[in-house]
This record gives structure tokens, sequence and C-alpha cells, in this order.
């Protein structure tokens, strides 16, 4: 294979927005729709799934207040937002009780909808294609691009066809390099470029650590009589121990199809701890059992969300480029929301961007004081103690919680921090061991059924895009001290432990189950672990998550 061969094919244009999520797509259109001259920049937006909407998942329980000012005629254009909220509910879970709580009224939802964010995706993309942006799904973003003066100046996409040792197999074809004079990373939570850029630049300097959450997903086709389109339930407790954050959420769509999940807390400490099995077992509680009993399950799937809050966001822009969206941490734990954080978060990206352009900037570097001087800060910073206090405990975060909401009103003169999530595990040794619920093939499920649910598929015979600094340590430290806890966090199957020839456990990785979550690369004791994009359209399909 010659040199011309291997030679990069580049696209160029203003703005390369990395992630057709909801900030990437609210940046993409906000840029292309607004300058004083009128000449719109050029903008191209590079996806990883294999259709826009293939690799998004939410609640989703959505706010339409950043819809309403990036598109206030949203509803006129056919926005898939048909059900509106009706009723809340939230419950304090025993092993065999629910114990209803007053909502709080960041929890309230009067004015929002429930629907899907896959199904919101495609058509802000729609809306944006309409305006001139152009879409490329199928087109991961692998590599920073960087010029001589050290400034982000767009990404590329990865070779394909590399074997399994990083030669060029059959069939070769190089990435793209997509040039661009600014690049908005929105590539949701602990997206691999992003964790990038945030250490290259050191924009974390003056932010707290960011911690997350995994948030596991089904959708379930329910009897008719069963079904309350609009309806909303959340719970806290059992499953969950006193000392792990996480609660559960219960949205009644449209098509008597029912979205039910739980999120838990990454900064758990029991290693025995899987949230794939919490899940499943909270399925089997009396108040939620009979709704999914004689219906069908349908969907099923994954991701991590970024729960740091406002002392979590690091600088918002670079140069070359800025950050948007989950890619940052814009989400409102309290309230259980971030798509429409994530909009305004992208407009306001757009808006910085294009000052940048027009005023030949390499910085877009009134971001962070566009950020601070909108509704984000304000609906932000008052809830930012609140995810912290968990810390102590359950019944303790909600005292505090009660206290700053009711009384403090966001206003306490203090910012509780936080510790990274890998930090958290305590040595499997001081532990109890957890057994997960067996599969009843009713209302319960084993991880491969599951998986198979999600259309994951990634092509055979790639390099592994879970990569390890150290095989060896996994049998040093993540075994013989935490005793595997990958094969427990992964809610998708993809690791496992087996004796090798000489008797010592050595860590299987089946990648082609993975959802692309994020756990892994967060949740590994010693960061051992580092998730890489892998070949273009690889990964989940959902389909409506």
């Amino acid at each position: 294979m010659d040199q011309e061969e291997l030679e990069r094919e580049t696209l160029t244009y203003d703005v390369v927005v990395v992630g057709a999520g909801p900030a990437g797509l609210a940046a993409a259109l906000e840029l292309v729709r607004g300058t004083d001259d009128g000449s719109p920049p050029s903008v191209c937006v590079l996806e990883k799934g294999a259709a826009v909407g293939a690799h998004l998942i939410s609640g989703a329980a959505i706010d339409p207040r950043g819809l309403n000012e990036l598109l206030p005629d949203w509803a006129d254009r056919g926005a898939p937002l048909r059900v509106s909220a009706t009723e809340d509910s939230l419950r304090y879970l025993t092993p065999r009780r629910a114990v209803k709580l007053p909502t709080p009224p960041q929890m309230e939802n009067r004015g929002n909808y429930v629907g899907s964010l896959g199904e919101l995706g495609q058509w802000l993309a729609e809306q944006a294609e309409a305006a001139g942006v152009e879409i490329y799904p199928g087109f991961p973003a692998a590599e920073v691009l960087y010029d001589d003066n050290g400034a982000v100046c767009g990404v590329a996409t990865p070779d394909m066809g590399r074997q399994p040792d990083g030669t060029p197999g059959p069939g070769f074809e190089p990435g793209v390099e997509v040039r661009a004079r600014q690049t908005v990373f929105a590539e949701g939570a602990h997206g691999s470029l992003t964790q990038q850029v945030i250490g290259h630049f050191d924009l974390r300097a003056d932010a707290q650590p960011q911690t997350y959450g995994l948030g596991l997903k089904e959708i379930w086709e329910v009897a008719p009589e069963r079904h309350a389109p609009g309806r909303i339930d959340h719970t806290i407790g059992w499953p969950l121990d006193q000392f792990t954050y996480g609660g559960s959420f219960l949205y009644h769509l449209d098509d008597r199809r029912v979205a039910i999940g739980l999120v838990v807390g990454l900064d758990y400490e029991n290693p025995y701890l899987s949230p794939f099995g919490e899940f499943q077992r909270f399925k089997t509680h009396p108040s939620i059992r009979p709704l999914l009993e004689g219906g069908r399950r349908i969907g099923y799937g994954a991701r991590v969300l970024p729960e740091g809050g406002w002392q979590s966001l690091p600088r918002l822009s670079f140069p070359g480029g800025v950050l948007a969206g989950d890619a940052a941490g814009f989400v409102n734990v309290p309230r259980i929301k971030g798509i429409h954080t994530a909009i305004k978060s992208g407009m306001l990206a757009a808006e910085a961007v294009r000052a940048a352009l027009e005023a030949t900037r390499v910085e877009a570097e009134d971001l962070d004081r566009r950020v601070r001087e909108s509704w984000l800060r304000d609906e932000l910073y008052a809830v930012r103690n609140i995810r912290p206090a968990f810390r102590w405990g359950v019944l303790p975060g909600l005292a505090y919680s009660a206290l700053d909401t009711y009384l403090l009103r966001g206003r306490a003169p203090w910012t509780l921090g936080h510790e990274p999530d890998h930090q958290s595990l305590r040595p499997a040794a001081q532990c109890r061991p957890k057994d997960d619920p067996k599969p009843d093939g009713v209302v319960t499920f084993d991880r491969t059924a599951s998986v198979f649910l999600s259309g994951t598929n990634h092509e055979e015979g790639q390099p592994c895009h879970l990569v390890l600094q150290d095989a060896d340590r996994l049998a040093r430290v993540n075994w013989a001290i935490y005793a595997g806890p990958e094969v427990r966090y992964c809610p998708a199957a993809v690791y496992d432990y087996e004796l090798d020839e000489a008797g010592q456990h050595r860590l299987r990785i089946d990648a082609i189950n993975c959802l692309h979550c994020k756990a892994c690369d967060i949740k590994d004791p010693t960061q051992n672990i580092r998730w890489v994009v892998p070949q273009g359209g690889d990964g989940p399909n959902y389909q409506g998550m």
C-alpha cells in the first residue's frame, strides 16, 4: 500500500460539531441562522451512531424551555412532544412497601412532556439540515487535530480496516480530517475527545471533579388498562442501600409504552454491587411488578449521565473550540433533567463561536460569561449542593435537600465538593457479596437478552475499542482486591474473568456487546480502562429511547 493511498481526505468548514445530540444540533442550528452580514458559517455535524438518534438515550421527561427558545414554533413544525405530563409521584421504597413523599418543587413536571430523546434528536436533525447544516452519521470523531500554535483545528475520523495489531488490512481506508476554525464538542457525558481537550488545556483547574450516575432503561408495552399517558413516577430507597445514591423513573408514553429505569450513582462503595442486577431487582417490587406483568419488553439501553452540577463545570472555551451539553456537565440532577439545559448550552456555545468567527479570534472566550449571565446559572447554582449531600446517606441527604430547598432556597454560603467516582470502591474483603435475582423471563432478564434488544453491533476484526493500559494490573488489583468489579458494573456483559493456562485470572473483553455507556472508563479503580471510538456506525441502534 503506497503513501498516496494512506493519505487522509480533508474537509474544511467554519465549524465542526462533534455529536448529534440536543446540544450539538442546537449549536449547529443556531450557528447557521443568524449572522450580522446574512452569510452563515459553513457547519457540519459528525455523529458516531449509524443514524441520528441511534446512540441517544434518556428518561425522558422534557422541559420545553430550551426548545421554546431554539424553535418557538416547534409544535407547528411537528416536534415529537406528543404526551404532556399529567401527574407526579415520589415514593420511598422498602422491600415490601412504597411510602408516598411530597414532591419537591424542582421535580414537578407541570408543563413538561414525556417522550423519546432519540426521536427528538432525529427531528432536530431534520430542522438543522433544512437550515443548511451538513450532518454525517456513522462518522465518529476519533482524534483531535491541533495547529502549529496549539489550537484545536478540527477532528479526524478513525481509519477503517485496521487489523487488531494496528496494521492496515484488506480494504483499509484512512480516516477523514475535518478541519474547522472552531470545533464544538457535544459528545455527551464523558466524551472521549472531550476528556482529551479538558486534560490538554487543563480546563478543570478551577472545577470540582465530575461525578456520574449510570442510567439503565427499558421500554415496555403494557396492558391498556395499566397505561396512563403522561403519568410520571419516581422512587428512591430500595433496592439500593442507604449509602448508594440513586433512584428510579417510570414514564407513561404513548402507544401503551412505558419507560422504566434505574439510575445508580457511580460513587458507590461495594464492588459487588451490580447496577443491572439492582435494576432487575427493582422491577420485582410489589408496587412495580403488576404494571409489567402481561406486558412485553421492547427496548433496553444504558448510559452514564453527569451528576457533578454547577461546581463541576470545566472552563467551556479554549483555543479553537468549546464544550456544550452533557460533555461539559449541564444536567440538573435534582430535577432529573438535562435536555433543556443541553439545548440552551448549545445555543450559547453557538453565540460565542459566531462572535469569535466574526472577530477572527481563536478562542470563543466569552462563553463562560454567557453561561453565567443566563438562566443556566440560576437553575444549576440553586441546586448545586443537593446531589453531594447524599454522600452522607439517603436520609441525611433528604433532610439536607429539604433544608436547602425550602429554607436556604439554594443560597447557602457554601458549595459542597465531590471526589472522583473511581476512588470510592472499598476492598471486596470489607464488603458483603450481593446476589442478582435470577431471570424469570417475565419481568427480569439477563444481560445477554437485554443487549439483544439494544441492537448493538460491532464489526468483528477491528481493534478493540476498550483499551487496557496494563493488562496485568487487572489480576493484581481489580481481581485480587476488588473481586473484578467491571464484571458487575458493566450493563452489557462486556467483561468476564477466566483462568489462563497458568491458573491466573485474566480479563476477557467482549467488545461486541458494548453499549458505549462509558461506565468502565469512569469506574475502573486504577483508571486502567480507556474507551475509544470504534469504527463508524458501530454500537447500539436504539429505537425510540
